[in-house]
């Protein structure tokens, strides 16, 4: 069992067990003790969906109403032509053969990989080393796209993918603490909605069985969402 430091602790003690609205919920999260940099804001959806069926699972990208606070290293495999647009739009590399060669290397310093349709004849074999960390790209969540300037500029600004786990929930980055409340209110607001009028129709009984929000070193809040 990992060690929890004291100040974690001392924050689980103040906690509770009763679920709160958005605006209370992030009052809430905001009175935990701070520490010495920005804790990232994550949202945790547990969901009653059956993971093994295909047309239960839930995936995509979007862009939140009010960023999520922090830039995204992106890498574009397209063709060479278009290789120094993508690096103006945001791409720290982009390129085809050279780019595909350089990763199968080993060089994984990046956060999500876009595609064009194009390339991805190449780029299809690099699935066994970027698939199992989530880097793929993939028509699903918009990084395999013939519009390859726009997502490269969507996703360095910080675009957020989010897909359900082999548990039945989706995670998500809504922001900084150090966001004003309106803001984030409006970032869980929109996501929470989002995944709401995603209910896969083969899904039965109750949709979003929990919602919780947490900083990155602090307990979670329960939110008191209707499914």
């Amino acid at each position: 069992m990992a060690l929890r430091s004291k100040r974690y602790n001392k924050d689980a003690e103040s906690s509770s067990q009763d679920a709160f609205g958005l605006t209370e919920a992030i009052k809430k999260l905001k009175t935990y003790s701070s520490v010495k940099f920005d804790q990232t804001v994550e949202l945790v959806m547990h969901l009653g969906i059956d993971p093994k069926q295909a047309d239960q699972m839930l995936r995509g990208a979007i862009s939140l109403p009010n960023g999520i606070g922090k830039s995204k290293k992106v890498i574009a495999f397209c063709e060479d032509g278009d290789a120094e647009a993508a690096k103006a739009a945001g791409a720290m590399e982009a390129g085809c053969d050279e780019l595909i060669a350089k990763v199968e290397g080993g060089w994984m310093d990046f956060d999500v990989a876009i595609a064009s349709p194009k390339v991805m004849g190449k780029a299809g074999k690099l699935g066994r080393i970027l698939g199992p960390q989530g880097k793929m790209p993939s028509p699903k969540n918009g990084t395999v796209t013939m519009d390859v300037i726009t997502a490269v500029k969507e996703f360095a600004a910080g675009k957020v993918e989010y897909r359900n786990d082999a548990g039945g929930n989706v995670h998500a980055v809504m922001g900084k603490l150090s966001f004003d409340e309106a803001k984030l209110l409006e970032n869980l607001d929109f996501f929470i909605s989002l995944i709401s009028k995603a209910k896969p129709m083969s899904v039965k009984g109750t949709y979003i069985k929990g919602v919780h929000i947490s900083a990155t070193m602090s307990p979670s809040v329960k939110l008191d969402v209707v499914s």
